[in-house]
């Protein structure tokens, strides 16, 4: 008698519930859409709230005459009357010429400074890496204490600085902060003393970037430190130049602290610069639609040459 078998009923799967999430709601990887929103949602209300609404405040208001003492009723809509006023005021041209002259000597000492530190501390020195800390230590102080310590030691009298000098022989010691002759210059050797440290280390971080088998290419055709320099490190750091030129630059423009700590913008309007100059049209003299316009125009001068900038190092760096 044949036996016969039958087929075992198929065995049932069961779906783990991970599996049933899955096919219900797609990758549990991925989360939903607004998870990523959320955790960019801080930053956007910060970038609405403490940029993009005081950027619009600035351009609207910039187009309007306002005291503040009169309150919103007294906003008065004007056009373009302030940015026609701002053309022909020489207290503005002054101060931009001022601004310039900061900038334009401050700036360039401060990147040719804080390369040849960079140079210097990318040797194998002994102490090499307390250096870079008491080279940088200035950058990372306040202005208020920057501006005491600068106070003391260029005082016309009592000051080391004038001491110094005057054990060297000279007679005619400068005046510094008294004088309408020394005062931007001062504020000048402030501005390098205090980048040269920053711009240090940036350049320090590209250097540990080149490209080192280029070095050993060079030495082994027996170029020499200049040729070294010339061809293969100064164009690897034209970008970390031109970030420092541009960077360096909205900071001195932009400089503020340091004048209405030391100077007041005096003595006279001696070291009165654009920023300066805004302050006293907004908060003293209370034309806060002129001080508009004038950081309307402050931003369009140091867009106009940042993109200059930019577009004059296209094609000078070096491509690995």
């Amino acid at each position: 008698m044949a036996i016969t078998s039958k087929p075992l009923p198929a065995a049932r799967v069961l779906e783990p519930p991970l599996a049933r999430a899955t096919t219900a709601r797609g990758n549990p990887s991925q989360p939903p859409g607004w998870v990523g929103w959320a955790f960019l949602a801080p930053n956007l209300l910060g970038v609405l709230a403490f940029t993009l609404v005081p950027l619009l405040s600035v351009v609207g208001l910039s187009l309007t005459s306002w005291n503040l003492v009169s309150g919103l009723s007294g906003i008065e809509f004007v056009g373009l009357q302030n940015f026609v006023d701002l053309f022909v005021d020489p207290g503005f041209w002054n101060a931009t010429l001022r601004t310039v002259l900061y900038a334009g000597i401050s700036v360039p000492l401060t990147v040719v400074g804080g390369l040849g530190l960079a140079l210097a501390l990318n040797r194998d020195v002994p102490g090499r890496a307390v250096l870079r800390v008491i080279f940088f230590l200035p950058y990372i102080v306040t202005v208020v204490a920057i501006g005491m310590v600068w106070l003391m030691l260029l005082n016309p009298s009592a000051g080391v600085v004038n001491q110094l000098l005057g054990a060297f022989g000279l007679q005619d010691l400068p005046g510094w902060f008294a004088s309408s002759h020394w005062a931007l210059p001062a504020l000048i050797i402030i501005a390098i003393w205090s980048g040269v440290g920053y711009a240090s280390m940036i350049y320090l971080s590209a250097l540990t970037d080149a490209p080192t088998q280029l070095y050993e290419a060079a030495q082994v055709d027996g170029a020499g430190a200049w040729t070294r320099f010339r061809t293969i490190t100064w164009p690897s750091l034209v970008p970390t130049t031109v970030f420092l030129l541009v960077t360096l630059f909205i900071g001195a423009s932009q400089g503020f602290g340091l004048i209405a700590l030391i100077t007041a913008g005096g003595p006279g309007d001696a070291t009165t610069v654009v920023s300066y100059y805004m302050y006293q049209n907004g908060f003293q003299f209370y034309r806060f639609g002129y001080a508009a316009a004038i950081g309307m125009a402050t931003f369009a001068g140091v867009l106009a040459l940042t993109v200059l900038t930019w577009r004059a190092q296209r094609g000078r760096t070096l491509h690995d």
